[in-house]
């Protein structure tokens, strides 16, 4: 390597021109100081990383693609062009961490998806189910700048008995499967299915694993997520199978229906909802926060293991600025564009492929910033780019299947794994069945009822077993 390709001790500088403001070694990269958030702007305080760009074009429009699909589906948005102004919204929050100093790709609540969605299907298409959405996104937004400010969030998370976190887990599994095979299934049944597989196979399988711990190339191609389901989808759906129609290529940048959105679908057309839909809310609300709390372990958790391979910069990860930094996202598209996805702290897929970057050294990513930065805020410059939309546009629905068909197989792992003995597995499965049928108030409630029910045991007892005594002696 030459002496511009690995820093020394002294200093850092970063390839090429940009950015304009360096480091030193070991240190955390520039940025302008802005209360709890620490802004970092392109070319100017990290350099873009073209890899990243490319990746963000194809994986900024496939999730926008889902996202739209599911708005359009849940909240009646019946034109194609407008739904796409709540995705450019979205895209638009996703780039918000990387710049305001949360070193994460940003995704959506996606284990409470399933939820949310069996959720707003209790309340009428059109200005109450709308009502119903804008009110859970704002209640979300608020749980996460209380968690954020108080640093309650773990406590609350903690008091939670391990049966009905699995519950929750398990139930968004449920409801995710009675999505698909209910909803999704019936549109495209072969494409669906052969997606599936090989998602599955890309993401769970263990030969596929071991081939990718000894082979560099597989390991690439398996950092890809479900990215090889999403193109075999684009290109069996409306080519081979004809499950699919062909797409309809438009020449231009995606026209924004700003003004049509806020009319229909927001506060400033339709009010502020009743004092009800908020109170109605705070179930869901929960259970998406606890969901989501578990992806802020999980972000601390990958960026750790990436940094303590490089001493050459120090990338802090900071859970109060993460949880503000999402409550101000769910609060801006509740307000502007409800999301039907809402906004969460990671995109567990996304960040390991640049984290994955990051490990391989200086010369492959000078700055974590740059890989973050650059993904999210590319993925603005796709969403944008109506050929690219448009070619993705045939299968958004499938995008979304394919979602929901690992968030099945993702909740079933986790949720059991948490679960240590017969009680614990009974009353979560007991209290997912309820959640992915009922709803969020109804699960939650027959999950902490069963807990006291069939696993709780008072102090007392405890002592009383300690001192080799009997009840009732």
């Amino acid at each position: 390597m030459s002496e511009k390709q690995v820093p020394s001790k002294e200093s850092m500088l970063p390839e090429g021109k940009f950015p304009l403001l360096k480091r030193k070694y070991g240190g955390e990269q520039p940025y302008i100081p802005f209360g709890p958030f620490r802004i970092r702007l392109p070319l100017i305080h990290y350099q873009w990383e073209w890899t990243e760009f490319f990746a963000a074009m194809f994986l900024g429009v496939a999730c926008l693609g889902a996202g739209v699909a599911v708005t359009m589906d849940v909240l009646g948005v019946e034109n194609f062009h407008i739904a796409l102004t709540f995705g450019v919204f979205n895209a638009l929050m996703y780039a918000v961490p990387a710049h305001l100093g949360d070193p994460v790709v940003p995704g959506w609540i996606t284990p409470a998806l399933p939820l949310t969605i069996g959720y707003l299907s209790k309340y009428t298409l059109g200005p109450e189910r709308i009502h119903a959405m804008i009110a859970l996104q704002l209640m979300v937004a608020f749980l996460f700048f209380v968690m954020g400010t108080t640093g309650f969030g773990r406590k609350l998370v903690n008091l939670i008995p391990i049966s009905v976190r699995g519950g929750i887990i398990l139930g968004a599994g449920f409801s995710a499967a009675m999505n698909v095979i209910n909803v999704r299934l019936p549109l495209a049944p072969i494409t669906i299915v052969l997606s599936t597989i090989i998602a599955f196979f890309f993401l769970f399988s263990k030969v596929f694993a071991e081939l990718a711990e000894k082979n560099k190339t597989v390991r690439i191609i398996r950092n890809q997520g479900i990215v090889p389901a999403q193109i075999f989808a684009i290109i069996a759906g409306p080519f081979l199978l004809k499950e699919l129609p062909l797409p309809q290529i438009e020449w231009r940048f995606t026209p924004l229906n700003i003004g049509h959105v806020l009319q229909n679908y927001t506060i400033f057309g339709l009010g502020l909802p009743d004092l009800n839909f908020f109170i109605y809310a705070i179930p869901m609300a929960l259970t998406a926060y606890i969901i989501a709390f578990g992806d802020i372990v999980l972000a601390d958790g990958i960026i750790s293991d990436a940094t303590k391979l490089r001493d050459d910069e120090t990338v802090p990860f900071d859970p109060t600025r993460t949880n503000l930094v999402t409550a101000i996202r769910n609060a801006f598209m509740g307000l502007f564009a409800p999301w039907v996805p809402m906004n969460g702290p990671l995109w567990a897929s996304g960040l390991l492929t640049i984290t994955e970057r990051y490990k391989m050294g200086y010369k492959t990513l000078p700055s974590f910033w740059g890989g973050v930065g650059t993904f999210r805020a590319a993925t603005v410059i796709a969403v944008m780019l109506m050929p690219l939309v448009t070619l993705i546009r045939p299968a958004f629905g499938i995008f979304f299947a394919l979602t929901m068909v690992v968030q099945t197989f993702a909740c079933g792992y986790i949720g059991m794994n948490m679960l240590k003995d017969n009680q614990q597995r009974g009353v979560a499965l007991a209290m997912a069945a309820i959640l992915a049928v009922i709803g969020p108030t109804y699960g939650l409630l027959s999950g902490i009822a069963l807990y006291f029910l069939i696993e709780f045991k008072p102090k007392n007892l405890n002592k009383e077993k300690d001192t080799g005594k009997t009840v009732g002696t």
